[in-house]
């Protein structure tokens, strides 16, 4: 777009802004020619960026960056941008192309950054200039026609149509001028179109005049000398038309750069050659570089440096000593290697020192900016952060330019301070860097619930505790800070009518003393709560198991007597061989494990070599056959003592009566029958027993089921229904199958056992100690 007023040609182009997090930046351009008068207008870029006059002052608007001469200055009062000193183009950017000024603009509350361009644009303000004001040549009278001489080029500053474009020759007969571009410069040749004669005039003056392409167009003028000389017929000459040549920037003094070599086919002085660097140069050149003229060497003179010029363009000559001397000339270009010799520069423009932990991914905390002034793969930059950060740096569509954000979600209880390192390394080689470092402090939020040790907790509980006495602990903690880590716990209304806990402490009471015969586990949830605004809170499960005590007397199930007493009569023939089985005592404890386990003994027997108990099994059988002198009866009393720490026992008296054969084959019948009878009944109900049992811990199981998929989502604790065996008949039922014994037990094995295969997980296989005929039903510990 065009913007009017004093300078019509000026131009402004305002670039697409763009947002890093509450960072607002913008680009505009500005078009001014050089040499414009102080304190001319630019242009109003609070016009041109829709700021807001009358807060410009309150907004600090102002320039931050800039050339080290401040050319421009902005007026907080209206927003101008105008010049304030003078502008030379020619100094500021050389023989640049394009000159531009990098400016940037700041206001705060919100903050904004703007960037400036302002291209300066040549106008004509000077004239060709020759290097020197006069130039002499010593031209042999048989030099051939059409030989070429080169002339001193004129150097005009400005660019463009205003550089130099012609030259022009003053009127005369023997010579022209002739104009070639050589590295996009016009540089003048002078050509013998006619032959001399120093016989007639050893001297001729001749003027150059260059003139630009400004308007009005500015010109220069060379007064040249030619001076005839005799005849030397052979120039030097060079090896190549034009040599080549590569320096480090900041290369020693005296570095050698390039040998030149030249050769003359004359004798004597003739063809002694002299170097010498060429007059068509810029002064810098001379101060910086050195032509040995007898050995062709160029050496370094002064310091080399690739920010100020990358490509140097010489031109040397020979020259012979001959009368007239003759002259060779060569192109030598020599490029400037650039070194690594300027590490990075980061600046930072603002900066965010706390942030909090739910802060949204992108939001913004530092604009930072970094710059090199090497060239090329020297000056590129790559800007990095600390590994394993939650910030990035997001580029900016300005080259080297980047918002500092976080690119995930903080967590304050992982990490409170972040120690962020931006670092600024080039891609030189050995590569350059500069770094600095940001401290980010992340404050607290309550986003952390209180945390247990543990998923869930087993209590292994002893049966018959202390009323009121601590059963358990619980413990949780929580990572945020102050009040959202204050916590608090507490129970499910359901469980205080047995259980109550302190809601600082965690520590769990139990309410009522349990049994485990009547319950063998159930489970409550404990809730723990934090202070925060609004609240967390978590809760963790406590499965409770009631350990077994040995608080069950060992019952006689047989033999039993009409009044109920342990005690029974067994008759047996006296013609019985040893190893015949007498009896067998049954019982039962409602205990489980250890302290069910029963085992037998003979407290009291009338012959020790007449009977043997089986301590495992209650077998009573003979150890050898009766005699005539052995008595007729025999009281045993059997002991039946449980495992338990401290053993509880009982007692069965059996009295064996011994008849004689005839008798005893009248009783046998009878009392068979009679023990008939009662195996039967005891397998009938052995199997009911068994059936019950089953079908009981499969209803069990099904219930079981059913509360776990209707329990309530509030997560409150229920006492649950004891599920296992109650230390019943089912303790202490034996039997046989094969090879195998198996015992049914309640929830725990007993040791020395194993479970059966194909077996549910209550039944047990038994280490048989001895051999007992096979499927026998025995009712034992």
């Amino acid at each position: 777009m065009e913007v009017g007023g004093q300078w019509p040609c000026w131009r402004i182009t305002l670039s697409l802004l763009l947002c890093f997090g509450n960072v607002v930046s913008a680009q505009i351009k500005y078009i001014v020619p050089e040499e414009v008068k102080e304190g001319s207008v630019v242009g109003n870029i609070a016009k041109d960026l829709s700021l807001d006059i009358s807060t410009l002052a309150h907004r600090r608007f102002r320039i931050v960056s800039g050339p080290e001469e401040a050319l421009f200055q902005v007026n907080q009062n209206n927003g101008e941008l105008h010049v304030s000193k003078r502008i030379d183009r020619e100094k500021l950017c050389d023989a640049n192309t394009v000159c531009s000024i990098s400016l940037k603009c700041v206001v705060e509350d919100p903050l904004e950054v703007h960037y400036i361009e302002v291209e300066i644009t040549d106008v004509n303000d000077n004239p060709p200039i020759f290097p020197r004001s006069e130039q002499q040549f010593e031209i042999a009278e048989h030099t051939l026609l059409g030989t070429r001489f080169q002339v001193q080029t004129a150097r005009d500053p400005d660019l463009g149509i205003n550089s130099v474009r012609h030259y022009k020759l003053s009127q005369n007969e023997l010579f022209d001028i002739d104009v070639r571009e050589r590295h996009e410069t016009k540089i003048p040749f002078l050509v013998l179109k006619k032959a001399l004669d120093r016989e007639r005039q050893s001297k001729h003056i001749l003027t150059l005049t260059a003139t630009d392409g400004g308007s009005p167009p500015k010109s220069g003028s060379l007064k040249i000398s030619v001076i005839v000389l005799d005849i030397n017929d052979n120039r030097p000459v060079f090896g190549r038309d034009s040599y080549s040549a590569t320096i480090l920037e900041n290369a020693p003094l005296g570095t050698v750069v390039i040998t030149i070599n030249a050769t003359d086919l004359d004798d004597g002085v003739n063809g002694e050659i002299e170097y010498s660097l060429g007059e068509n140069m810029d002064g810098k050149i001379h101060d910086l570089f050195t032509l040995d003229k007898k050995t062709g060497e160029l050496q370094v003179k002064g310091k080399i440096d690739f920010e100020e010029t990358g490509v140097f363009k010489l031109d040397v000559q020979a020259s012979d000593k001959g009368q007239p001397p003759l002259i060779a000339e060569a192109e030598l270009n020599i490029k400037v290697t650039d070194i690594n010799d300027n590490a990075p520069e980061i600046e930072i423009t603002s900066l965010s020192s706390v942030v909090s932990e739910n802060a949204n991914p992108g939001t913004a905390i530092a604009l930072i900016s970094v710059s090199d002034k090497d060239s090329g793969v020297n000056g590129k930059i790559i800007c990095t952060l600390t590994e394993n950060m939650p910030f990035e740096l997001k580029p900016s569509f300005r080259e080297n330019m980047y918002s500092l954000v976080t690119k995930g979600r903080l967590d304050r209880e992982a990490k409170s301070v972040y120690e962020i390192t931006v670092t600024a390394l080039d891609l030189g080689q050995p590569p350059l860097s500069s770094c600095k470092v940001l401290n980010i402090q992340v404050s607290d939020v309550n986003d952390n619930s209180p945390e247990f040790s543990q998923n869930s907790f087993e209590l292994y509980l002893s049966e018959n505790n202390v009323l009121g006495a601590s059963i358990f602990s619980v413990s949780a903690f929580d990572r945020d800070l102050n009040e959202n880590a204050a916590i608090a716990y507490n129970l499910h209304q359901g469980d205080l009518t047995f259980l109550n806990i302190n809601s600082e402490t965690g520590i769990i009471y139990a309410l009522k003393s349990f049994d485990y015969e009547t319950t063998k586990t159930f489970h409550f949830q404990v809730f723990a709560s934090d202070s925060g605004s609004p609240s967390l809170s978590s809760n963790v499960t406590v499965n409770v198991f009631i350990l077994d005590q040995n608080d069950n007397v060992p019952v006689i199930l047989y033999p039993v007597s009409a009044n109920g007493s342990a005690e029974g009569v067994e008759e047996i023939p006296r013609n019985v061989n040893a190893g015949h089985l007498v009896t067998k005592v049954r019982a039962y404890d409602a205990d489980i494990g250890y302290n069910g386990w029963l085992l037998f003994s003979l407290q009291e027997v009338s012959e020790h070599s007449l009977f043997a108990l089986d301590r495992y099994t209650g077998q009573i059988r003979t150890l050898r056959s009766f005699t005539e002198t052995d008595e007729a009866q025999h009281k045993l009393v059997i002991l039946v003592k449980d495992n338990g720490n401290v053993s509880l026992s009982a007692t069965a008296t059996v009295i064996v009566k011994v008849v004689e054969p005839k008798e005893a084959f009248a009783a046998s019948d009878v009392k068979n029958a009679e023990k008939d009878e009662e195996e039967n009944n005891v397998t009938f109900y052995l199997i009911i027993t068994l059936g019950s049992v089953s079908v009981l811990f499969v209803i069990s199981i099904i219930v079981l089921i059913v509360m776990q998929c209707s329990k309530s989502t509030d997560y409150s604790s229920k006492y649950l229904q004891d599920t296992n065996y109650d230390g019943t008949l089912c303790h202490s039922i034996q039997y046989r199958s094969g090879d195998k014994r198996y015992m049914l037990v309640g929830p725990r094995m007993s040791i020395g056992s194993t479970i059966a295969p194909g077996s549910n997980r209550n039944t047990l296989v038994i280490p048989d100690r001895r051999r007992r005929d096979s499927g026998e039903v025995r009712l034992a510990h």
